[in-house]
């Protein structure tokens, strides 16, 4: 659409992963353990017989990432500290080949890759995975911002340990309520941004949808025998990663204005909104900043749904 004052464009995809995602098959455990031989020990037949894990472990969530990137990403070493947020690996990819998707939308319906497209990843974490799976998959360079220095090391830690220092770069963000600012470098140009904010508005908030996903997975407080405090999310999760005031549309909204400033140096700023009635207060920022043109982008994994909302200052 040319003009931000009407309803943007929802590009509706089916409600399954991407179809050039590597993961929309069952897990095939036997050649995720030869990958991971740490996988096998969590590895268990579930109530219908199948090979599966215990998602609620963290240890075997991660010991599953670990087979994941190194089968399909050739990521040999990958880490993160106790408590950093572990990411669920389909998701993740997902949103890179939709971004793929969309650079092809204005370059004659073909991706572009290699090095010269350039993305900046804002809140990349200790686990950066998407540069990770972005530089595999499509061979994009990458710039990942954090605030969180104790995350930038453990990233930097596996981008050395995989020989990927060159063509993924990590920058600390000094300033907390700064989203591009500091990070995006005067005559720096990016054909994308993404990010994955954080979506609660609180501690408490995070710990109510911590405790709902757990029962989700057949984990509730009252079969763990802990009735006043809710355990730990298997993904984990830093205060951070987790939540900020305001919630996921404060933080969209504070980086759709400051995206504004930077408007001829980006192509496509994008981010994950996890609520749809996040979009009403997203979609009047933008139209309060004069973006050209948005677009929202519905994704799904299971029955979790989210979307990618996107926008650009610039003509095609």
């Amino acid at each position: 659409m040319n003009n931000p004052r009407n309803t943007p464009e929802i590009l509706v995809e089916k409600p399954n992963l991407h179809s050039r995602n590597k993961h929309r098959g069952r897990y095939d455990f036997d050649n995720l353990i030869q990958a991971n031989p740490a996988l096998a020990s969590f590895v268990k037949l579930n109530a219908y017989h199948d090979a599966s894990i215990d998602f609620a472990n963290p240890q075997a969530v991660k010991a599953l990432n670990q087979a994941l990137l190194k089968q399909f990403y050739n990521i040999s070493v990958w880490d993160i500290p106790a408590q950093y947020l572990c990411p669920p690996i389909p998701g993740r990819a997902d949103y890179l080949h939709y971004l793929a998707d969309l650079l092809a939308s204005s370059n004659a319906g073909v991706i572009p890759r290699g090095e010269s497209v350039r993305v900046l990843d804002v809140g990349v974490g200790a686990n950066v995975i998407y540069p990770l799976i972005g530089n595999r998959e499509y061979g994009w360079h990458f710039v990942g911002s954090d605030i969180d220095p104790i995350a930038l090391a453990n990233g930097q830690g596996i981008l050395d340990a995989n020989g990927l220092s060159a063509t993924i770069e990590l920058r600390l963000q000094a300033s907390p309520l700064a989203v591009f600012k500091g990070i995006v470098r005067q005559g720096e140009r990016f054909n994308l941004t993404m990010c994955n904010p954080p979506f609660h508005g609180s501690l408490e908030e995070a710990n109510i949808g911590t405790q709902r996903k757990w029962q989700n997975l057949g984990k509730g407080a009252s079969k763990l025998g802990h009735k006043s405090q809710a355990p730990a999310l298997n993904f984990g999760g830093q205060a951070a990663e987790l939540y900020c005031a305001g919630g996921e549309v404060a933080f969209v909204n504070r980086m759709v204005n400051e995206s504004a400033q930077f408007a001829s140096q980006c192509y496509w700023f994008t981010t994950l909104v996890s609520k749809a009635a996040s979009l009403p207060s997203i979609y009047r920022a933008l139209i309060a900043v004069h973006a050209l043109q948005v677009k929202t982008i519905d994704m799904a994994q299971g029955q979790k749904k989210s979307r990618i909302v996107a926008w650009t200052f610039l003509k095609g």
